[in-house]
């Protein structure tokens, strides 16, 4: 199979294989009025497996929903054809309307317009924790 490489855009590499839908929904790719291919399971030879998720237009990026989903992913921005910046992600210290709190008695399930906010209580497990109840998501 073969992807053309994109001109001017963002790839998202180093994404967990299965991971990748769950990145393009979050960030609302299909909202999108350019092309975006989405790529997995394929080979890598430092993951075994990996998702890809290339996008055919410039554009700012929410980390912290990358971050959140998948920590060890990178961020490449192409211009012209080159690779003009790449960026690591990481797990993000709080994250705000990303997820929502499962706990039916949190605030957040009575006031529709609270911020769902989160955060990172153990970065070893990726443990996030409401700040209004201290559920944890993970």
């Amino acid at each position: 199979m073969k992807i053309d490489s994109i001109k001017n855009g963002i790839v998202i590499d180093h994404i967990r294989s299965k991971k990748g839908m769950e990145i393009y929904e979050a960030l609302k790719l299909k909202d999108l009025d350019c092309s975006v291919a989405i790529i997995t399971n394929a080979k890598s030879g430092k993951m075994g497996r990996k998702d890809i998720i290339k996008i055919d237009k410039e554009m700012e990026i929410n980390m912290d929903v990358i971050g959140f989903i998948e920590p060890n992913a990178t961020i490449n921005v192409v211009k012209n054809d080159k690779l003009v910046d790449k960026y690591n992600v990481q797990l993000p210290e709080k994250i705000v309307n990303i997820a929502r709190c499962q706990n039916p008695r949190c605030i957040t399930s009575i006031e529709k317009d609270l911020d769902q906010i989160f955060t990172l209580t153990d970065k070893e497990k990726q443990v996030y924790r409401c700040q209004y109840c201290e559920m944890s998501l993970k």
